[in-house]
């Protein structure tokens, strides 16, 4: 058990203190991502005709925003990638669209009807109920996935160079016995030499990441050695969908099986605890 710590607050008290963590979007602004889509679904309008001729004309000479071909079959940049692996051995659509264009485009009409899709949606009148509809199943034009989580991380790193430790992020740390867990920060270093590591998880949506982070620190309590500090900065709205995973962090805490649970609300005790426990553990400060 660490030497200090936050004292446990009442769980309560701990939810009410979660905050909205990814940015509030206009969905009606534009990003570089959706103006990219954008210039591809112009020049596609462009096109006089639309058969397997056109367009590999258009992906030799659009290499880059063959992905939107992939937008108009339903298909996802990620399933893409995986698609042409398993086609041509490679992740690259831009690769792919240079070098076997003729094959890539043959390969998106035969399984997925390119052609015929795309001359239906590019002729085809959307109403405001379509546009949301779309909206409900896309994130083109959204912020990318895992920046909430990585908000955290950037603020742990911050208070960590402002205290001038020396720290390792994402990597694992060794505790008892030989066993490994992992951690977002380390300090001063990863594997045996770490003394004080530090979970990060940031969520505002549900899903099965939320329980592998619950995991990730009940491993973390389980391998740390008495002379090893953990701590956990747990924040977002995505947790209130998961009251009962969240419990078990905060019994975690409450049990002295870590050292601190803390929100982005409260790290400036996160900050202090933080510093105390470095200066304990004898850290040597950078200069």
């Amino acid at each position: 058990m660490g030497d200090c710590g936050m004292p446990s607050v009442p769980f309560d008290d701990y939810v009410a203190s979660l905050g909205h963590l990814t940015a509030r979007i206009d969905p009606t602004a534009s990003t570089p991502a959706a103006e990219d889509i954008k210039d591809a679904v112009a020049t596609l309008e462009a096109l006089p005709a639309v058969n397997l001729d056109s367009l590999t004309a258009w992906s030799l000479a659009h290499p880059d925003q063959t992905y939107v071909l992939a937008l108009v079959v339903g298909l996802s940049r990620e399933k893409l990638t995986n698609h042409l692996r398993h086609w041509f051995n490679t992740g690259s659509w831009r690769k792919a669209a240079l070098e076997q264009s003729a094959d890539f485009m043959e390969r998106l009409d035969v399984e997925f009807d390119l052609v015929r899709l795309l001359n239906t949606q590019r002729n085809e009148a959307y109403t405001f109920g379509d546009v949301l509809v779309a909206r409900a199943g896309t994130r083109a034009i959204a912020t990318t996935a895992g920046q909430s989580g990585r908000k955290i991380e950037d603020e742990l790193e911050a208070i960590a160079q402002s205290l001038r430790l020396p720290y390792v992020p994402r990597g694992r740390f060794e505790g008892r016995n030989g066993r490994t867990a992992p951690a977002d920060l380390a300090v001063p270093s990863t594997g045996r030499d770490c003394v004080i590591a530090v979970a990060a998880k940031g969520f505002d949506s549900t899903g099965s990441k939320l329980s592998d982070a619950v995991r990730e620190i009940e491993e973390m309590a389980d391998a740390r050695t008495g002379g090893q500090v953990t701590m956990a900065v747990v924040d977002g709205i995505g947790w209130k969908g998961r009251i009962s995973d969240l419990r078990r962090i905060w019994t975690l805490w409450d049990t002295g099986e870590i050292d601190g649970l803390y929100t982005l609300a409260t790290l400036d005790q996160f900050k202090d605890d933080l510093d105390h426990f470095a200066t304990l553990r004898g850290v040597i400060r950078l200069p």
